[in-house]
């Protein structure tokens, strides 16, 4: 776990540093990944923008930020810059494992003088926060990483943090599509193999021990779970 954690966390940075540069590695992919017959089927997904859809509207409908309440974004990545959410009335708080990605971040909120709560640098699955201390939460686009042990302690600590009946929205592969099997080519070739183990019925007997799931969607690669922290 601690390897893949550190693995996940270069891979980041790297992207970080070759960002800066005006590098896009996803256009730099080899002619294994190009030629693959999947291959279109992942261009259109960034074309639908379906590849990272932590923007995507019906989060921000189903979370219903507002301003008296704390947003905690697990494996926050640039959300807070290019997701929209500096716009929330909600407070933000941000926790991701890539030290180049919470330092982006920081830079961000203090060029636009954003109010937060917080950046933290860190793993999901330990969090400084309180218990019962979040209103609302999201994890997108970081369990696929991790296998079944890790994936249960990092809901478990957002069940931890999270208010009871706090919204919860949280994604994760849907194995077996080709959807999924293109994207997880380009991620081994980044540097930070899909781990992901579990299938759905596994997954959500595992998840009902701490969230009431309300609605599931597929979104591209991904199933995403829109939940009720239950206390």
């Amino acid at each position: 776990m601690r390897n893949q954690l550190k693995l996940v966390a270069e891979s980041y940075d790297k992207a970080i540093d070759l960002g800066r540069r005006g590098i896009d590695l996803y256009k730099e992919l080899p002619e294994y990944i190009t030629s693959d017959p999947n291959y279109l089927l992942f261009q259109k997904m960034q074309m639908d923008g379906m590849l990272s859809d932590s923007g995507w509207q019906e989060i921000i409908d189903y979370l219903s930020p507002a301003i008296d309440m704390k947003f905690i974004d697990l494996g926050c990545c640039l959300n807070l810059m290019f997701r929209g959410y500096d716009n929330w009335p909600s407070t933000y708080y941000g926790v991701d494992i890539s030290s180049k990605t919470i330092q982006l971040l920081n830079g961000f909120v203090e060029k636009h003088h954003l109010t937060i709560g917080s950046l933290n640098c860190g793993s999901m699955h330990e969090t400084p926060y309180d218990t019962n201390f979040f209103d609302i939460g999201s994890c997108i686009g970081s369990l696929e990483y991790f296998k079944k042990d890790f994936i249960e302690k990092a809901i478990m600590e957002a069940h931890r943090i999270l208010k009871p009946y706090g919204k919860f929205v949280l994604d994760v592969p849907d194995l077996g599509s080709p959807e999924f099997q293109i994207t997880m080519m380009i991620e081994d070739y980044l540097g930070r193999t899909d781990q992901f183990d579990m299938p759905s019925q596994e997954f959500e007997d595992m998840l009902s021990n701490y969230f009431v799931i309300v609605n599931k969607e597929k979104v591209g690669p991904m199933i995403q779970y829109f939940l009720s922290c239950k206390k």
